[in-house]
């Protein structure tokens, strides 16, 4: 979301319910993204910016002489103010929030990292201005990370067209590997690159191909130069994610067991944790819901992680069982589902989408991971794709 004056009401209404005086956002060369997209700036921003959202009255910004262009659609009846100087800068900004909490991205002892954008000489200078400052997460979920009726829309469509992607790339690995002419992984994930083409989707980088050993490092890639034979007698873990030109994020992991051998009863009990684990997560994030309680990444992440102990995997958890998903990146800055590496309390409020992947790894040996995506709604706790994993693929 941008802030506009049809937007601002409800960044006040936020901020009185949190009971702060306002949302500071600073920038300097694109370091914050939220406020970056917050307001909205274009063309070079090399100098420091900041921006007082108040609980009540006129955004006011504090902007540097040379770097005035950026601003030419800020309304006129907002405050601008233009510095040249660090003396200016500093007793403007004091100006600004002496005597106010505001709330700024930042997490306490680094709490929630996705967060934590502002430098710490950043903060002791708004606090050397009087301010009190307190964490922006709840409202970067609210108004930064939360998605769009179209957001959900292309996102719904593109996660069914990766499962789609997914049958057919591990269907035709099997049939390679058992035919006697098995593809290597670096191929394979040619083949999903050209689906998304064909497809006018869009990724950064991957996907994930692994087979047997290279499973167990999650964030494996092949590479032209180091990409092993897709062979029978191996599980195969398929990890890809992608998006519309103009849409929203889909991202999932599909495992597969290659070839007609009995799949080992490690990797059946593996995938079968897994599996339990993911739904879960889903079923504490619905059962809350339901109910009208808060929803806690943290929560979700406790449940999956804790079964999974309690099935004897408790060396075998590398990561937290979900990351945030939003606009601006695969990886996003809203509520993850996360209590292992941060302490992610934040609540996931209607909009907050999100992974559901907990995997299990066994170095030099194999790893398995279920992935699938939710969203929450006002009315529900939606997951996609339609139709999720519940079995070992055999191919």
């Amino acid at each position: 979301m941008r802030l506009t004056p049809e937007t601002l009401p409800a960044i006040q209404q936020a901020l009185a319910a949190a009971g702060v005086d306002g949302w500071l956002l600073y920038d300097f060369r694109a370091t914050n993204p939220v406020a970056g997209q917050m307001l909205g700036l274009e063309g070079m921003v090399s100098r420091r910016v900041f921006c007082l959202v108040p609980r009540t009255g006129a955004p006011v910004a504090i902007t540097h002489a040379i770097e005035q262009g950026p601003w030419t659609d800020w309304p006129s009846a907002w405050g601008k103010v233009v510095y040249s100087g660090w003396e200016p800068l500093t007793a403007e900004l004091g100006a600004l929030v002496a005597g106010r909490t505001v709330a700024m991205e930042y997490s306490p002892e680094d709490a929630v990292p996705y967060v934590d954008r502002i430098p710490a000489g950043v903060i002791e200078m708004v606090r050397a201005a009087g301010a009190t400052v307190v964490t922006s997460g709840n409202l970067v979920s609210q108004f930064f990370a939360a998605w769009t009726a179209d957001d959900m829309r292309t996102h719904s469509a593109t996660a069914e067209a990766l499962a789609s992607i997914a049958d057919e790339v591990l269907t035709e690995c099997g049939r390679r590997a058992r035919g006697g002419t098995p593809v290597r992984e670096f191929e394979a994930m040619q083949w999903v690159q050209d689906a998304f083409r064909a497809r006018k989707l869009i990724t950064d980088h991957g996907p994930n191909v692994s087979i047997g050993a290279n499973a167990a490092n999650p964030h494996y890639e092949p590479t032209a130069a180091h990409s092993d034979l897709v062979v029978t007698g191996q599980v195969l873990l398929l990890d890809l994610w992608a998006h519309p030109a103009d849409g929203m994020w889909a991202d999932q992991t599909w495992m597969a067991w290659v070839g007609d051998d009995p799949i080992p009863a490690r990797v059946q009990a593996a995938w079968e944790a897994v599996r339990d684990a993911r739904d879960a997560a889903i079923t504490q994030l619905r059962t809350a819901h339901a109910a009208g309680a808060p929803l806690r990444g943290a929560d979700a992440d406790d449940a999956a992680r804790h079964l999974l102990i309690a099935r004897g995997y408790a060396g075998q958890i590398l990561h937290r069982t979900g990351h945030s998903i939003d606009r601006i990146s695969l990886h996003g800055s809203g509520p993850n589902l996360d209590n292992l590496e941060s302490r992610d309390v934040r609540d996931l409020v209607p909009g907050c989408g999100f992974s559901v992947e907990p995997g299990v790894y066994f170095a030099g040996e194999f790893g398995i991971r279920s992935e699938v995506n939710g969203v929450i709604q006002a009315d529900a706790v939606v997951i996609t794709p339609g139709v999720i994993q519940q079995e070992m693929r055999r191919v």
